[in-house]
């Protein structure tokens, strides 16, 4: 892109993982995606407790699916006050398999994979939390490695 041409954006990826935080972030994302007349990819991105103890099978898979699904009934309303297309998908933050699997690549490969132009995506908080959120320790890789925009709220 040089300065003759328009900043456009089609697709904003909002990644997500329940928190406050990512919620926040999908407010921001939509308001990109309604200033440029896109829509909103909402990535959540399950955190490693959460795989292993699906793959060990001690974590009940429909109770993480009914709360996965409320959060996304809750942004959804988000993005339809604001008139903005919302699509939303669910995937594996980490792998008992492959070491190169964790949450900053899984949103870099979405990225690519839907063609995003933009991402918005929560910052690590400033609190001193007991338990951390997923896409926390996303945010650092996610802003060196990305090669679209990034917005971190």
């Amino acid at each position: 892109m040089d300065d003759s041409e328009p900043f456009t954006v089609e697709t904003v990826l909002a990644p997500v993982d329940g928190s406050e935080e990512s919620a926040t972030a999908v407010e921001y994302a939509v308001a990109v995606a309604d200033r440029y007349d896109a829509s909103v990819h909402a990535l959540f991105v399950l955190g490693r407790g959460v795989v292993r103890g699906m793959n060990a099978g001690t974590v009940d898979e429909e109770a993480i699916a009914a709360d996965t699904q409320g959060f996304f009934d809750e942004i959804q309303a988000v993005a339809e006050t604001a008139d903005v297309p919302l699509v939303t998908a669910v995937d594996d933050g980490f792998s008992q398999t492959r070491k190169t699997r964790h949450p900053g690549n899984v949103v870099l490969d979405t990225a690519d994979s839907i063609d995003a132009d933009f991402i918005v995506l929560p910052r690590e908080p400033v609190t001193d939390a007991a338990s951390a959120e997923v896409l926390e320790k996303a945010a650092e890789y996610v802003l060196a490695y990305a090669s679209q925009p990034v917005l971190s709220v």
